[in-house]
């Protein structure tokens, strides 16, 4: 059984010369997937994630000498991933010359199209309503309900007050529950027809 390294652990061996490289490994092993998934969440696309990851990761490697520790690692890392996706889809948006709700369509298609999407009919239901959602809603939702994430934290990585992402949070719900109410209307008029 492998024994999960402490971040101040991690934090002390980069400063080190000789054990920098150990270091930023074990960083990756203990944050690499939570990382990929809160990527993922956001562009839907696996290879895109799989970029933007990497993307992450050299950027916390340039970064990481001068962390000053007024942050805790992790939000510390969910801040730098949480730009990358913003500025990703952004340029997406800008690059493509569509409105954010195309791309937010383009990236509901995927989703039944992406051979790494891992899920049940309610999976795929609830990562649609999800799309919906203007992005701050979505990180939110996303780093509630999926990261379980608390308040302060989140207000950490996105720099924003916890009442507003209370607010945020709660908005995507009422947003979630309003897609499924819609999706079962629909069902039942068309058996009704």
């Amino acid at each position: 059984m492998t024994v999960e390294i402490d971040d101040c652990e991690i934090l002390s061996k980069f400063q080190n010369g000789s054990t920098r490289k150990e270091a930023f490994n074990n960083l990756l092993k203990k944050y690499q997937q939570k990382v990929y998934w809160h990527v993922r969440r956001m562009v839907i696309n696996h290879n895109d994630a799989d970029d933007l990851v990497q993307d992450v990761f050299i950027k916390v490697w340039k970064a990481l000498p001068g962390f000053r520790q007024d942050a805790r690692l992790y939000t510390w890392l969910y801040r730098i991933a949480t730009n990358e996706c913003i500025t990703f889809l952004n340029k997406k948006k800008q690059r493509n010359n569509i409105s954010i709700d195309e791309v937010d369509a383009e990236l509901s298609g995927s989703l039944t199209a992406a051979s790494y999407f891992y899920g049940d009919k309610a999976a795929l239901k609830l990562q649609q309503a999800i799309l919906t959602l203007p992005d701050k809603q979505r990180l939110v939702f996303n780093m509630k309900y999926y990261d379980d994430l608390k308040y302060d934290e989140m207000s950490e990585i996105l720099g924003t007050s916890t009442g507003a992402l209370k607010a945020s949070f709660h908005l995507a719900l009422k947003k979630i529950q309003t897609f499924y109410s819609k999706m079962i209307n629909n069902q039942i008029s068309n058996i009704l027809l």
